[in-house]
């Protein structure tokens, strides 16, 4: 006899971010205002800074992952999901553009078989409608992770517009 709790499977997605929440570079994003002047900005600035009009960004640092220094207590927590055969699916879902820096350092820590979305954009939003898309694959039971306020902001959100769906979100911080 077929039990209905067999029957159930949840599908299971768990979203990290990968700058300021698995590890920290001396990659820096440079601005060329509209007056001319210029600034640089951390990864961690970058995720909450308001755009001006006008505003020039240049990414060149994130064409590689410059310096790495793991943040062990995340890095230690991706390892074990990684290796939880109840997974469906772990991702890291960054605003850098380039896949490739990513991929490459991962693989190096031992880490190769993730899922790596580069969104290319530091819209909160946009983390949030990569998720919600995975919602509507019929993901059930998601995990998002980042250390930006603003992000963990919109993709809490999704609690609200989806409540029969399991969605766990929390901040990176340096205690886990």
């Amino acid at each position: 006899m077929i039990k209905l709790k067999d029957l159930l499977v949840e599908k299971r997605l768990r979203v990290l971010d990968f700058d300021d929440t698995l590890v920290k570079t001396k990659s820096f994003i440079y601005i060329t205002h509209k007056d001319g002047s210029k600034s640089k900005l951390t990864p961690g600035e970058y995720a909450v800074y308001d755009e001006k009009p006008g505003d020039v960004f240049n990414f060149t640092d994130f064409e590689k992952v410059n310096k790495p220094k793991q943040i062990r207590p995340f890095t230690k927590y991706l390892k074990k999901i990684i290796n939880d055969e109840g997974i469906a699916r772990v991702t890291i879902l960054t605003a850098r553009a380039a896949y490739e820096p990513v991929k490459k350092y991962l693989k190096d820590i031992g880490m190769g078989d993730v899922y790596i979305v580069t969104l290319a954009s530091n819209d909160p939003q946009k983390k949030a409608d990569w998720i919600e898309t995975q919602i509507n694959k019929g993901y059930d039971d998601i995990f998002f992770l980042d250390d930006s306020r603003k992000n963990v902001e919109a993709v809490k959100k999704l609690q609200k517009k989806y409540p029969k769906i399991r969605i766990n979100v929390q901040q990176a911080k340096e205690t886990f």
